[in-house]
């Protein structure tokens, strides 16, 4: 370790870092005694690998897998790989993570790396590289989107992540803000933060029992720029918080997370919506997104920043002009009244009501796990390579329950719930 990097890492308080470990591991994951567990993690993570691999052990792990990625690796790629290249992805280790999964291992991923790596590159090779991964991996993210077994994502401050957030500061100053602010909206900057987390559980679920006991048709969305009607899939389930995968694990899969969300029916939107946040996609930044939808189907889009590869991204096949996934967030959560721009939608996604292009989430259904792809898209659940949430609430949405005789029932109030 260069004396550059001792200094970086000593900006970042161990003891909420091995905390963090302890959460994703008791709480992210539930990890059972003697159940494997494959991790991912940008090589500039590896303090956090290093303590997430004692509480797997200590919890009982089989055996831990940690998969590293680099940021100068993927440069190289994009600076001196052949054209031919950028079309193929590692097929091999997908399907190996598939067979893993199959196998029970859980899943951990750590975020980290510069949101905006990629925004020098061309930006050709980086949608055809995206389109070829999302293909490959295909028979991973199944196991995954169908929550056949327990998973969780959480997230380490990388220099180049914190200089991105924090731009004005020195390195070793924005790391230890951006490593607070993620300790903060994690729920390990104080003791107790297992005790924390089961708290928070206790809350979205209460959520979820009122919206699942409503029944609700549709959603109706008006605000600056917003009237949007998001038809919900039929036999909806909303979920939030901890869940319970279906190797019987309970689990909470993203860390942070202030959502309760469920499926929209794909071909039951109508209206138009405008973004509220910034959408960081593979190293552009999208902002000021404006769409129209017409049964469902996106018919016009427009940014006023990173258009074209927001047109590009509807291309990727028919799902992805269509919604797989919509959240209630509310505009007091924590994340939204740090202020910040994350750069990072495990984050950004929780500061704001949003809602996703793509791929729906099979364990929204009721008997989700019972039901094969083609019930699941009879009852409007969205098939896309794609999964991509966009935020679209703020302090001044209101959002209203539609039951199927037309009458309504207040949820959001101004960004809050009613």
């Amino acid at each position: 370790m260069t004396a550059s990097q001792r200094n970086l890492s000593a900006a970042i308080d161990p003891e909420k870092l091995d905390r963090l470990a302890e959460v994703a591991i008791k709480v992210g994951l539930g990890l059972q005694p003697g159940q494997d567990l494959l991790l991912t993690a940008p090589s500039s993570a590896l303090p956090l690998v290093r303590r997430l691999a004692v509480h797997a052990y200590k919890a009982g792990a089989g055996l831990v897998t940690p998969i590293l990625s680099d940021e100068e690796v993927t440069l190289a790629r994009y600076r001196y790989g052949h054209h031919e290249g950028f079309d193929r992805a590692a097929n091999w280790l997908y399907e190996g993570m598939a067979k893993a999964f199959s196998a029970n291992t859980a899943r951990l991923a750590v975020v980290g790396d510069n949101p905006m790596l990629l925004s020098g590159e061309d930006p050709t090779k980086v949608a055809r590289a995206s389109k070829a991964n999302s293909v490959a991996y295909q028979p991973a993210l199944e196991k995954i989107v169908n929550f056949e077994v327990n998973w969780n994502i959480i997230a380490y401050p990388s220099a180049s992540w914190a200089k991105r957030v924090f731009p004005d500061d020195p390195l070793e100053t924005a790391v230890a803000k951006l490593a607070d602010a993620i300790f903060a909206a994690s729920r390990v900057d104080q003791d107790g933060a297992v005790a924390a987390w089961e708290k928070h559980n206790a809350v979205l679920r209460e959520r979820t029992q009122w919206l699942n006991g409503q029944r609700f048709h549709a959603l109706h969305y008006t605000g600056p720029g917003t009237d949007l009607t998001i038809g919900l899939a039929d036999g909806h389930e909303w979920e939030g918080g901890a869940s319970t995968a279906k190797n019987g694990v309970t689990c909470n899969a993203n860390i942070p997370t202030e959502e309760v969300f469920t499926t929209p029916h794909c071909r039951r939107v109508n209206g138009h919506v405008v973004s509220s946040k910034p959408l960081s996609y593979q190293g552009t930044l999208i902002d000021n997104i404006q769409v129209k939808f017409e049964e469902g189907r996106i018919v016009e889009a427009k940014a006023s920043c990173g258009e074209e590869v927001l047109k590009k991204v509807l291309d990727t096949d028919e799902g992805a002009r269509r919604l797989g996934e919509v959240a209630l967030v509310p505009h007091s959560s924590p994340i939204s009244k740090s202020g910040l721009l994350f750069f990072n939608t495990l984050f950004d996604e929780n500061a704001a009501s949003h809602i996703a292009l793509g791929q729906c989430y099979s364990k929204c259904f009721i008997d989700g796990d019972k039901l094969t792809p083609q019930q699941i898209a009879a009852q409007g659940g969205n098939q896309s390579l794609i999964h991509i949430d966009w935020m679209i609430g703020s302090g001044q949405t209101d959002i209203d329950g539609v039951r199927t005789d037309g009458s309504r029932v207040p949820v959001f109030r101004k960004g809050e719930w009613a």
